[in-house]
């Protein structure tokens, strides 16, 4: 379309140049398009305004300069980050660079590629993210072609809490070298604190592609075509915004047994801006209550002095801005039983299974009231993982409520004998931060769980407890977009009139006709215990004819049960209403997958 623009506007080229390039560019690829850019304008910079070349004259002075493609295969963001900081740090060094999101690349173009570098995160049991899916398949079809001339780099971000600990990186690297490319160095998989280590590898891999890639004076790659620039900005998870707490309100009943709060943040003066879909990370401090007994459970008072990052601070200081002191992980407890020995610990950490289960079930404080043991304030912090964001899925449109944005947390809380344990961000932003207080905040950009660009789309919804969140702004979205497209939500929680959350909103939209269909489960409200997949499949017809009419299905809350189960029941959906088999239904789902109709917000 563009090419057969040109005629129409003032050209420096006459119609037979056009022509040519017409016929040339039909039988380019997108990638090759976004080289050829580079090479023509370098060879621009090198040709004196208005002098003809003639054909019979080489042009010696510049010759095609490689190119090193980055693949992010992203699920909530942090993949993403990690692509985009090493496209600008590539760029700063002088190499031709071109960054494309997984799902927007296509994997016979690898045979194309010199030099690649894939950053990918994982989801779910070792899945692949929801942008992967198609190039994850084709890796390892027979598709897939040889690539003996590419020279690769994998890097993995995941949980080691987890059983399936950087699979889709795992998966890639072995996918590569079984087609014959060459690692250019050993794969690192990163951990929740990722920052220090993907930086170091980062600065290395650049090394690696230095060191091999043909150079020139066309080192100016456009960005991919088709893949629209964003304006970025200035805040991030590094660099993030100090807003301030407007509310923290309780929306459930005083009987419940659960404390969910809605929470609003101003974001007033930031220029950040967010989609539906999209999650707010959150920089939160610790319980100083709870540092000062971490410090006594190891024989400290917290007035030690230690070194963080170069900068000397008490020990009581770093465990509350530093350090991660809630949340346990399998080798915070390898660690501990190495230095306490002891045999209850010794056991659990030659059963991975259990040690796993063990480190999501317990505080790092009951870790260390295991055995007592007597440590240095450089041990303690030794054992501990930095400090990180937690995320939350954003509750509002800014078409709604402007500059600000809501949140929906839930308290995480339980009783360990006599002592009540919380969650760091939670208690963080529902108990301790008052209002009118700063904030420091960030936006993270997930562009895999993201209401259709067509408003007529219906869209279903499936989001018990806090998992409502993200359909609050895609309602209040919709309804500031007039979009015409119907809109079922599916809800549940334990009970009707202490666990309805946003009760008196829902009601409102449904009566408005912005919510065709809410469907409820409330589990404790009678003797057998309904949930949402159960309302589901009660509707399993309806289900069914929405999503011949093109409907997109969301699924956003717990992903060991929830998700799973409601999983299930759409492929049980499948078999009856489309009289597919279980394997058709799942590979029904899968297109529903690849094509973003089946999208999953899930922790």
């Amino acid at each position: 379309m563009l090419l057969k623009e040109l005629s129409a506007i003032a050209s420096p080229l006459n119609d037979q140049q056009i022509g040519q390039l017409q016929q040339a560019a039909a039988e380019l690829s997108p990638q090759q398009l976004a080289w050829i850019s580079g090479y023509f304008w370098g060879l621009s910079q090198n040709q004196p305004a208005g002098q003809h070349v003639p054909a019979s004259q080489p042009v010696a002075a510049v010759r095609p300069a490689g190119k090193l493609t980055i693949i992010y295969a992203s699920q909530t963001g942090n993949a993403k980050g990690v692509a985009e900081a090493l496209k600008q740090e590539a760029e700063a060094a002088g190499v031709a660079v071109a960054l494309f999101s997984a799902g927007d690349y296509k994997g016979k173009d690898l045979v194309k590629e010199t030099h690649v570098i894939i950053v990918a995160s994982t989801h779910g049991e070792g899945e692949a993210p929801d942008d992967a899916i198609e190039l994850h398949e084709f890796l390892q079809s027979k598709k897939a072609p040889k690539l003996p001339n590419l020279k690769y780099a994998v890097i993995g971000l995941g949980d080691s809490s987890y059983e399936f600990f950087c699979q889709t990186a795992k998966d890639f690297d072995s996918y590569l070298s079984r087609l014959g490319a060459e690692p250019m160095l050993v794969r690192l998989d990163c951990d929740v604190d990722y920052d220090a280590p993907a930086a170091e590898w980062r600065k290395e891999a650049l090394t690696k592609v230095k060191e091999t890639l043909s150079t020139g004076e066309a080192e100016v790659v456009q960005l991919p075509v088709g893949q629209a620039q964003q304006t970025a900005s200035q805040y991030s998870k590094q660099n993030p915004y100090e807003a301030t707490l407007l509310a923290s309100q309780k929306i459930t009943g005083r009987r419940s047994g659960k404390d969910v709060r809605h929470v609003e943040i101003d974001l007033e003066g930031s220029g950040l801006t967010y989609q539906p879909g999209d999650a707010l990370g959150v920089w939160f401090e610790n319980d100083p209550a709870l540092a000062e007994a971490l410090a006594v459970r190891v024989g400290l008072d917290g007035c030690e002095s230690v070194e963080v990052d170069g900068e000397a601070m008490s020990l009581q200081q770093a465990l509350i801005s530093k350090f991660e002191i809630t949340a346990a992980n399998p080798q915070l407890v390898t660690k501990f039983a190495e230095l306490s020995a002891s045999k209850k610990l010794e056991k659990l950490v030659a059963d991975k299974d259990k040690l796993r289960q063990y480190a999501g079930n317990t505080q790092v404080i009951d870790v260390l009231a295991e055995k007592k043991t007597q440590l240095s304030a450089e041990q303690l912090i030794g054992l501990l993982r930095r400090l990180t964001p937690r995320l939350y899925s954003i509750a509002s449109s800014q078409e709604e409520v402007g500059e600000e944005v809501h949140l929906t947390v839930g308290l995480v809380e339980y009783q360990q004998g006599d002592e009540t344990r919380q969650g760091g961000a939670s208690s963080y932003l529902a108990q301790r931060l008052e209002e009118g207080e700063p904030v420091k905040v960030f936006v993270e950009t997930n562009n895999n769980f993201k209401l259709p660009a067509d408003d007529n789309t219906p869209v279903i919804m499936v989001g018990p407890g806090t998992g409502i969140a993200p359909f609050r702004a895609f309602i209040q979205e919709r309804d500031n977009r007039g979009a015409e497209g119907k809109n079922w939500l599916f809800f549940g929680d334990r009970t009707f009139t202490e666990d309805f959350l946003y009760q008196v909103e829902w009601q409102k939209y449904l009566k408005s006709g912005v919510v065709n269909q809410l469907d409820v489960a409330f589990s404790r409200d009678q003797v057998e215990k309904v949930y949402v997949q159960h309302r589901i499949l009660e509707h399993a017809a309806q289900v069914w004819q929405w999503l011949q009419d093109g409907a997109h299905v969301y699924v956003c809350g717990d992903a060991n049960h929830m998700a799973k189960d409601v999983h299930e029941a759409l492929l049980t959906v499948a078999e009856q209403q489309g009289n597919y088999s279980r394997e058709q239904a799942e590979q029904y789902l899968n297109e529903l997958r690849k094509n973003k109709r089946y999208q999953k917000d899930v922790y």
